[in-house]
């Protein structure tokens, strides 16, 4: 088999007739409005979400510092322990419609429509419409996608720029282009400034392909890929830079991190701390571990080379996983004795360097790992199924092709069929009608149904719509359901682990809303803060951070706050660890409790 008919397009396509065009578009438009559909409806179903990351964008709502910086509350005492820019985006449609579940939801929900878009611009430029109208929508039908693009956690905008920086990397292979390289360079940095060292993991694809596939010399390939770098550096390193030169006296402590820098938080907490686990960064499935909807774990199982198909990631992302590995394999070998520069075996190494590179990652990482993260891996899986798949169809006419595409296609099904039966209550009929369809087009395929006259693209169509049947299911189900907390799971299930406790007593609420000072009140630990802040709109001092235990403010700092007269109530109950637990001491042995709504609360201005 030669490998052109199979995978490869021709470099120059003939021109495209102007109906097909505006059939294209037609198309790709209505694609793009089922997917703003699919991720709006209903959008504020799932209130603020993740109020830890909630609070920060209330609190950017009200103080530009706290916006710059990510700060956890207006005052500015310390910021979420992920770097701002997916907060810069919440926190700005909340200043222009105000703060609220829509106006903090809508950006990310329109930076999925925005990585559909992309990846569909992608995957066409190399492989044509059909195969970039299948793989935006198996991006948007991905059950983790229809969760996170709804959601307020950082991986929505991390999608959309590592999208874009692969957009760039195709049109700067396609023409050995610095400027376009540059451009890819800009969006994984200002990934950085989301998701710090995750938005690196597909680095190494992106200069890979650069330095196999451009049309230009080796020296003139390095010499572009070291200006990428440098793009890379200025757009990750401004933010970092500004946190070390600020004084830190004016700013917030950088949460999560040990000496207050955003470059060791990049490197320590959410760097090599990810990756090898220890204090701070536990992983695994030991003692106490949450147990979520389907058996899933909420720091991910074990470690292995079977945890994306495990029970914490497979009904996530798993669907097409089978699929995109095989179409790896076969983009590979049907391409091996394509020229350096061909456009197709370029593209299968961006996006299967992307899958592999990323999954293996997150399968092998032994610190804090969430099911949620492996929304990162939608884009590769649903490029690389589509734009494999459509080049075998295309190469149908020798049988290896039309095997390798039934074998893709077979594993969707088999394996629709077991992520189904794990959550088996939920409509049990549906794994039984995808396994029938995919083994009827299946069968049909290899035995040349698409040689009929005028059976060819319904054929095509059948085949797409099997495969896609069940991961599309569960993700409208995942959108039609309310999910909240830190570690939201995709399903029928409404989910999430971490949820913070918003207070219900309107006693306690009436109380701090009625308060004039910087702070209404103090408590230890940002989730049991955030529901304080969010029911009252009032600044409350999230002591310790995320987990309570960062040491910001120092007891003199917090003395200080107090002898000001800017904190009005201190409430007990909250994480009381390392400077927390120091505060909350000195507050019980200084200050008279009160009992508010079954809440025990000091009244800072009362002392014993």
């Amino acid at each position: 088999m030669t490998s052109a008919p199979a995978l490869s397009r021709v470099e120059n396509p003939p021109p495209v007739k102007a109906p097909r065009i505006t059939a294209d578009r037609a198309a790709l438009a209505v694609l793009l409005i089922a997917t703003a559909a699919l991720y709006l409806w209903r959008l504020g179903s799932s209130g603020y979400g993740n109020d830890y990351y909630a609070m920060a964008v209330q609190a950017g709502t009200q103080s530009w510092k706290a916006w710059f910086f990510g700060a956890l509350d207006p005052g500015n005492v310390i910021t979420v322990d992920k770097p701002p820019a997916a907060l810069w985006l919440m926190g700005l449609s909340g200043r222009i419609f105000g703060f609220s579940s829509w106006s903090m939801l809508v950006p990310d929900a329109l930076a999925g429509v925005a990585s559909v878009g992309l990846l569909y611009a992608a995957v066409r430029r190399v492989s044509g419409p059909a195969a970039g109208l299948v793989a935006g929508a198996a991006l948007a039908l991905t059950p983790v996608a229809a969760l996170m693009f709804r959601y307020n956690n950082p991986d929505a905008v991390l999608v959309l720029l590592l999208v874009a920086g692969a957009y760039c990397t195709v049109r700067a292979t396609e023409q050995a282009s610095a400027r376009w390289l540059v451009l890819a360079g800009v969006a994984i940095g200002f990934g950085f400034l989301t998701k710090m060292l995750q938005a690196f993991l597909v680095l190494p694809a992106f200069a890979l392909v650069y330095l196999v596939a451009a049309p230009t010399s080796f020296g003139r390939r390095l010499a572009h890929l070291c200006a990428a770098a440098g793009a890379v550096i200025v757009s990750a390193g401004w933010w970092v830079a500004a946190v070390a030169l600020w004084p830190a006296a004016s700013r917030p402590y950088i949460g999560g991190s040990t000496t207050n820098s955003a470059l060791e938080l990049a490197l320590g907490y959410n760097g090599l701390g990810r990756i090898l686990g220890g204090d701070g960064d536990p992983g695994g499935s030991g003692p106490g571990m949450m147990i979520g909807p389907g058996g899933s774990r909420g720091f991910g199982g074990e470690a292995g080379l079977g945890r994306m198909f495990g029970e914490s990631f497979g009904l996530e992302v798993s669907w097409l996983l089978p699929a995109a590995l095989i179409a790896l394999i076969a983009g590979l070998w049907f391409t091996r004795r394509a020229p350096r520069t061909d456009r197709t075996r370029a593209a299968v190494l961006l996006w299967g360097g992307w899958l592999v590179g990323t999954g293996l990652t997150f399968s092998l990482m032994s610190g804090i790992i969430h099911p949620y993260y492996t929304v990162a891996l939608a884009p590769a899986a649903a490029a690389l199924t589509a734009l494999a798949g459509t080049g075998l169809w295309r190469g149908r006419h020798n049988f290896a092709a039309r095997a390798a595409l039934a074998l893709m296609l077979a594993a969707t099904g088999v394996w629709t069929f077991i992520l189904l039966s794990r959550n088996g209550s939920w409509h049990p009929w549906l794994r039984f009608l995808v396994l029938v369809l995919v083994a009827v087009t299946v069968f049909a395929l290899l035995f040349g149904a698409d040689r009929v006259r005028g059976a060819a693209k319904p054929l095509l169509v059948a085949m797409v719509c099997a495969g896609l049947l069940g991961m599309s299911s569960y993700a409208v189900a995942t959108a039609a359901t309310s999910h909240s907390g830190g570690i939201p799971n995709a399903g029928p299930v409404s989910s999430g682990f971490g949820r913070p406790g918003e207070p219900t007593d309107d006693e306690l609420t009436a109380l701090l809303t009625g308060t004039t000072t910087k702070w209404a009140a103090a408590t230890g630990g940002a989730q049991e803060a955030a529901g304080l802040a969010l029911s009252t709109g009032k600044s409350i001092m999230a002591i310790g951070g995320f987990s309570g235990r960062d040491p910001a403010p120092a007891l003199e700092r917090f003395q200080q706050y107090v002898a000001n007269g800017e904190v009005r109530y201190f409430l007990a109950g909250g994480r009381t660890r390392g400077g927390a637990n120091e505060i909350a001491t000195w507050v019980e042995d200084t200050f008279t409790p009160l009992t508010v709504g079954g809440t025990t609360v000091y009244d800072l201005t009362r002392p014993r």
